[in-house]
């Protein structure tokens, strides 16, 4: 089948403080949600993991995590080209700087290994298109579209040879009359721009909306998920602003995009920051808010997340 993952590899770097019954565990219970073979096993040096990482590159469809831990050399490899790489710290590590294709994910503890697996395998089965919007780490967006309908793809197979990617067995078929009703007028397609929550704070990322990403492309939307600096490290106007321009970004995107046909739904702090970007101003026909954090006086009051509307504010007056 098409998209379909072979295998992932999780690789534990030497030094690793984890416990290796629950981190098996946790692996096992994702690899069998999302209907993969996968394989735990420990990296003795930094050799060990590039040559692992390489032959894994060489092949089609296998996706890798590596867990390097405390090891020098080992994260030493994270800002080279290693390919579709997660790389996953069970502590928080900001700033962390990954090479072309990889991706860090950190702070979330053991359940991190749940998120790195999902979003290795994601990555894989849903190509999409980072676009940066600004020069820092965190600015950018991921387009996601659809395979081209049948009706695009031109002529009959006996016609014009085999059908490309999209035909009535390729991915789109999946998405049945629901992906048909959302198919793209000659402006282009409807797009949904995403914008994930996690409280405000960095350790959460663009890769929480991946799972509604993948619904939303299987109804034929095009998908903007968008990354932003969050306010914990960068402050709450540079978040306001980054979510406003990555909502503008999309007017320079090289896509058959309809941005007359705009939504915005945020999840949790996300839809906060989605509410407030369109009353700001943000083109959009729709907003949705998905458990919203939107009184923010009120969830001040009651501490959610653990101080999470303080931190974000700088403090409550």
């Amino acid at each position: 089948m098409s998209g379909f993952v072979s295998d992932v590899l999780v690789l534990i770097g030497p030094g690793a403080a984890v416990d290796e019954a629950l981190l098996g565990e946790i692996a096992e219970g994702e690899f069998t949600a999302l209907g993969v073979r996968g394989v735990i096993t420990y990296a003795r040096d930094a050799a060990a993991v590039r040559a692992r990482t390489v032959r894994r590159r060489a092949a089609s469809e296998r996706a890798v995590v590596i867990i390097p831990g405390a090891d020098e050399g080992i994260r030493g490899l994270m800002r080279e080209p290693l390919g579709l790489v997660v790389w996953l710290d069970i502590w928080r590590a900001d700033g962390v700087e990954v090479g072309d294709g990889a991706t860090h994910i950190h702070g979330r503890g053991l359940g991190g290994l749940s998120w790195a697996i999902r979003h290795a395998v994601h990555r894989l089965r849903h190509p999409r298109r980072r676009i940066p919007y600004g020069d820092h780490q965190d600015q950018w967006g991921e387009l996601h579209l659809p395979p081209p309908s049948p009706e695009a793809a031109g002529p009959p197979p006996e016609a014009a040879g085999p059908s490309p990617a999209g035909g009535e067995d390729g991915p789109l078929a999946a998405g049945g009359e629901a992906g048909a009703s959302a198919a793209g007028s000659a402006a282009g397609l409807p797009v949904v721009v995403l914008v994930h929550g996690g409280y405000w704070r960095s350790v959460w990322g663009a890769d929480l909306m991946e799972g509604l990403c993948a619904d939303l492309v299987g109804n034929g939307f095009a998908v903007w998920n968008l990354e932003y600096r969050r306010p914990d490290l960068h402050g709450w106007d540079a978040t306001t602003a980054d979510v406003a321009a990555g909502m503008d970004a999309l007017a320079g995107v090289d896509a058959p995009l309809d941005l007359d046909r705009v939504a915005v739904a945020g999840h949790s702090a996300g839809a906060q920051l989605a509410l407030r970007a369109v009353a700001d101003g943000a083109r959009v026909r729709v907003a949705v808010s998905l458990a919203g954090v939107l009184d923010l006086v009120e969830g001040g009051r009651r501490w959610i997340g653990q101080g999470a509307v303080a931190d974000a504010l700088g403090g409550l007056n």
